[in-house]
């Protein structure tokens, strides 16, 4: 799994010791790998034992269904799948069942823009450590497209399997499972007794509580920007934020950016947005519908959301022409710093 470190915590505190000797309430931060991205957990807190602890078992926690969901491992439940499409059903996690049982009803309720069965283009376009510039040859994306369809995906639950119908198909929960993991890390933080802290890992966030009587204060990526420049700052508390972006993974050739969010309708990178940041009741909702609303853009992602009266998120657009457009729910919240930078 890979994915776009696209959030910036806007402003930074220490722990402040007091005259007492103990530590007052500040900021903690912990940093790891997982997924394929760099994740970070920041507490507002005076347990800086507890919170070491902590981080270490929400860094385990989020290893742990990393080995599961990832497609970068042999062993792990997706690789057996996809090893076994088009032959037989494989007996899976619970955890694993219920992130594609999600990835399915998204695609449903998208019309197919969200799409599991996009690894099917995995080798063609090359956007992770084999990118080098080269586009595939259109006769092999369009091959490649007989592959694609979340509706031949079949879930037995009570048996705890999976099974792709056509040999050659493949998915991923590259686009999802990120904030599934990230919802699993917050309530494992909860239980330890913490209010006050934030976890990321790449493009998906969740901020829970605040830092003193401060909220905290999240910012969204500047597209074309340099890359910790930020247009827009929000202030967020118990919600998370993701955002899908064009400009980590990819590259431009002859004056079009190619970069790793595909339209699976076409096996072409999307071009309707430069990003999308959602603002969501839960990192899973905000993890998997970013994608969808960047895929569509303004107007037809605006038009799912009434369609299907989707109601537990909000959504910040760069569209294809630089213009940034919102959902009414978070225009109050969102401060402008500046217009996006220009740009390819």
């Amino acid at each position: 799994m890979r994915s776009a470190l696209s959030l910036f915590v806007v402003a930074v505190f220490v722990a402040v010791v007091g005259r007492t000797g103990f530590a007052a309430p500040g900021k903690l931060t912990y940093q790891d790998h997982a997924m394929g991205t760099n994740v970070s957990v920041w507490f507002w807190t005076d347990r800086e034992a507890d919170a070491a602890k902590a981080a270490e078992a929400m860094f385990g926690e989020m290893k742990r269904l990393d080995k599961e969901m990832t497609t970068w491992l042999p062993d792990s439940d997706l690789s057996k799948i996809n090893t076994a499409a088009g032959e037989k059903p494989v007996k899976v996690s619970d955890e694993t069942i219920a992130v594609i049982q999600r990835a399915l009803d998204v695609s449903k309720r998208s019309n197919g823009v969200f799409d599991i069965t996009v690894q099917a283009f995995h080798g063609l376009w090359k956007f992770d450590e084999d990118m080098d510039g080269t586009l595939p040859d259109p006769a092999d994306v369009k091959k490649r497209l007989a592959l694609i369809g979340w509706r031949d995906i079949v879930v037995d639950k009570a048996k705890k399997t999976v099974f792709l119908k056509r040999k050659g198909m493949a998915i991923t929960l590259g686009g999802i499972a990120k904030g599934y993991a990230v919802d699993k890390c917050v309530a494992l933080l909860e239980a330890k007794g913490f209010t006050d802290f934030m976890v990321q890992a790449g493009g998906d966030m969740y901020v829970a509580g605040s830092k003193g009587k401060d909220p905290w204060t999240v910012g969204i990526r500047d597209p074309r920007g340099p890359k910790e420049a930020m247009f827009a700052v929000a202030p967020i508390k118990d919600r998370s934020f993701s955002t899908s972006g064009d400009y980590e993974r990819g590259f431009v050739k002859d004056g079009v950016r190619y970069h790793h969010i595909l339209d699976p309708r076409t096996g072409q990178p999307a071009h309707a947005s430069r990003s999308v940041t959602i603002r969501a009741k839960d990192a899973f909702t905000a993890d998997a519908w970013s994608k969808v609303m960047f895929i569509d853009g303004v107007d037809e992602g605006k038009k799912i959301i009434k369609d299907n009266k989707l109601d537990d998120f909000e959504v910040v657009w760069v569209d294809d022409q630089n213009k940034v457009s919102t959902t009414p729910g978070i225009v109050k919240d969102l401060k402008r710093l500046k217009e996006p930078t220009p740009g390819i």
